[in-house]
């Protein structure tokens, strides 16, 4: 099992990794360049998928909680700040002609760690990040 600075430089040039990210790879591969590119893109892969399903439950959450009704808006949060109010007659027709947009945006929402909530007509605000693991 050798590990070089030359199959390290082929990693990262083939995949963008990391050099610490290319050396793991290639100890794991035992040396051999090709697995070690498999394994870098198999573990994004698997990165994206989670992301992509915690946005999906988070849409199913506040599709469930929009069904049950006394909604009056959702919230988007960051470090303590609203960055969006949203109606929810508003969020309601986004996410009917745009689902897979909506999708894309709690994704990135969930990346760059902001809070969803929702509030009720009687104030209760509901935080979504809790309800989505």
């Amino acid at each position: 099992m050798e590990v070089s600075l030359e199959k390290i430089d082929t990693v990262v040039a083939r995949t963008s990794a990391t050099f610490k990210e290319a050396k793991e790879a290639l100890v794991e591969a035992e040396g051999d360049v090709v697995e070690a590119i498999i394994i870098i893109e198999e573990g994004r892969k698997s990165w994206t998928d989670n992301i992509s399903n915690k946005g999906e439950q988070m849409i199913e959450k506040v599709k469930e909680i929009l069904r049950k009704g006394n909604v009056t808006k959702i919230t988007i949060k960051k470090n303590g700040e609203t960055i969006m109010n949203i109606p929810v007659t508003a969020a309601a027709l986004g996410s009917i002609i745009s689902a897979p947009l909506t999708l894309i945006g709690l994704g990135s929402a969930i990346i760059t760690k902001c809070i969803i909530e929702i509030e009720k007509e009687d104030g209760e605000v509901i935080n979504i990040n809790n309800l989505v693991e």
